[in-house]
């Protein structure tokens, strides 16, 4: 059974992980700058009321939560800030240490539930070179601290600035063996020598 608390606290996480609070949210969602308020939380009786479906409904648009994510947030799985960059980015310097793992300032953020890796990070797909897993648009979670084992999907940046998400089909003291998501592009072999860095894909927007 949802409660009212884990409603409102999951309204709660949403401001605090955007730097608002409850007043500043709603602004943000075109409401009424009280309607989030502790005041509004209780009837005049001193019995709880429920936020509106619409008031939520403006917030996870404004917000770019998802109602699986909201759901997340009231169960009291957490939710982090996640950075994101652009597929077609991540080849270009001063996005990622020499481990693979995301530096600098120019990284997005988002709200992400119940993932437990703090080094994870996202890339939105461009183009349908990845297709038919991966479409333009699509959000994938790529952790660099993962362990990786055959037939996971990876992201691999080349020291030339490649980057690419296959398959893993094999991988061994020489390089890299990677089967290609679309048919129209060929499988790589990528030598060790060649390999920047490699990370495990976690999770897909679709």
């Amino acid at each position: 059974m949802i409660r009212h608390d884990q409603i409102w606290a999951a309204l709660d996480k949403i401001a605090e992980d955007h730097g608002l609070s409850p007043s500043g949210l709603a602004r943000l969602a075109q409401l009424d700058p009280t309607t989030f308020n502790r005041s509004k939380r209780v009837t005049t009786a001193g019995k709880s009321r429920w936020p509106s479906t619409e008031s939520i409904a403006k917030v996870l648009s404004v917000t770019n939560v998802t109602f699986r994510e909201f759901s997340e947030l009231m169960d009291g799985n957490g939710a982090g800030r996640v950075p994101v960059i652009g597929f077609a980015q991540a080849g270009n310097r001063g996005f990622f240490d020499d481990a693979g793992y995301p530096v600098g300032g120019a990284w997005e953020d988002i709200t992400f539930p119940a993932l437990h890796d703090p080094t994870a990070y996202g890339l939105r797909i461009s183009g349908e070179s990845m297709s038919p897993v991966f479409r333009d648009g699509d959000l994938i979670i790529v952790s660099p601290a993962s362990n990786i084992r055959p037939h996971d999907r990876v992201v691999v940046k080349t020291i030339d600035g490649e980057v690419m998400a296959k398959e893993l089909v094999r991988r061994g003291a020489m390089g890299i063996e990677l089967k290609s998501f679309n048919p129209d592009y060929e499988n790589r072999y990528i030598p060790a020598d060649q390999i920047d860095w490699i990370a495990r894909v976690l999770w897909c927007s679709q």
